[in-house]
């Protein structure tokens, strides 16, 4: 079923050296998502992506960047050139479902202070698990820790339908994210320091605090590989973690969250390090410092990225924020589940 024909949809999907996922996942975007405008921004891949596309699905709005921008840029300067009233920031590895954007398109129609929202996010190879990267609606503690309605860390648990509901979150994830066009460019898009991982968090911050609302819809669902560009336990994808989760606090925490907040996250951080080194991950441990490190040396850049922040609620005041450390929860009195934690059990 389509939701309409006008093609106010622009579902963009940004690749490097991705060609066998494209191969994969591209056809079910086409075949489930009539009357969209299906758009690959090429992110200077040096496999034959580009060759490919052009010979196997011509029908498919192709734009080469000029160098790999990494995700946040290379969104940045794609979206510049698709002009509908939606955009969806769809990952390569992402397997669609027939009528997966009738639920959210309806949605966010019907409610124009809807900025942003997601679908149910499952695992492709186990499909009766919910997925890592967004699951039932990402939300945030106050401490700066992001998890997932049906993620919590590393715990995934089993779709019984128990997150088939619309529901007001703190952050949608960038595997699979709707958001309305005029509000992306009104801020200005991703940050483009952060090259990947947690943008979307940030995005989705500054959008509540221009009163805008994040929002997830249980009845649309995609199934999500994961891990296609850097793997979880990659040292790598560590130091953007924590660097960017870092520099997150910095750049949105309201004044009278700034100090406090700062102070427990950077020595729970400093613990996970410890963790880490114990455990014999020492590249990790090793990642933690640099991220740190990083965010120290560019701290003129996220000073003057937060005074452009001109309105920052405080934590109290933001939809999907757990009151209390994800950390202690979990480590400390073993709540796995989100339904652990919103019962205090």
């Amino acid at each position: 079923m389509a939701y309409n024909s006008d093609k106010s949809v622009g579902i963009v999907i940004l690749n490097w050296n991705g060609r066998e996922y494209l191969e994969q996942f591209l056809p079910s975007v086409i075949a489930n998502s009539p009357g969209c405008e299906v758009i690959v921004a090429d992110n200077a891949s040096s496999d034959d992506s580009v060759t490919f596309l052009k010979s196997h699905f011509p029908q498919v709005r192709l734009i080469e960047l000029s160098q790999n921008f990494g995700f946040c840029e290379g969104y940045n300067q794609a979206l510049k050139q698709v002009d509908t009233e939606y955009y969806v920031l769809l990952n390569s590895d992402v397997l669609v479902t027939p009528g997966w954007v009738v639920p959210i398109h309806a949605l966010m129609q019907e409610n124009p202070d809807i900025a942003a929202c997601q679908p149910k996010i499952k695992s492709y190879h186990e499909p009766h698990l919910l997925e890592y990267a967004g699951a039932g609606g990402g939300l945030f503690d106050v401490f700066g820790y992001p998890f997932c309605r049906g993620r919590i860390f590393d715990s995934l648990e089993e779709d019984k339908g128990q997150y088939n509901d619309t529901s007001e979150i703190f952050w949608a994830t960038g595997a699979c994210m709707f958001v309305r066009a005029a509000d992306f460019h009104d801020l200005g898009g991703l940050e483009p320091a952060f090259f990947a991982h947690m943008e979307e968090i940030d995005l989705c911050w500054r959008l509540q605090n221009k009163n805008r609302k994040i929002f997830y819809c249980g009845q649309s669902e995609v199934y999500h590989v994961g891990g296609g560009t850097l793997h979880k336990s990659n040292p790598r994808k560590t130091f953007l973690n924590y660097r960017n989760g870092l520099a997150l606090l910095v750049k949105n925490l309201a004044d009278e969250d700034y100090f406090s907040t700062m102070f427990i996250r950077i020595l729970l951080d400093w613990i996970s390090a410890v963790k880490f080194l114990v455990s014999g991950q020492t590249a990790d441990a090793k990642a933690i410092y640099k991220a740190h490190q990083e965010v120290y040396r560019k701290r003129l850049y996220w000073r003057q990225k937060r005074v452009l922040q001109t309105t920052k609620k405080p934590l109290s005041k933001l939809h999907g924020i757990y009151p209390r450390s994800l950390v202690w929860a979990y480590f400390a009195e073993g709540k796995k589940r989100f339904s652990d934690l919103v019962s205090g059990k």
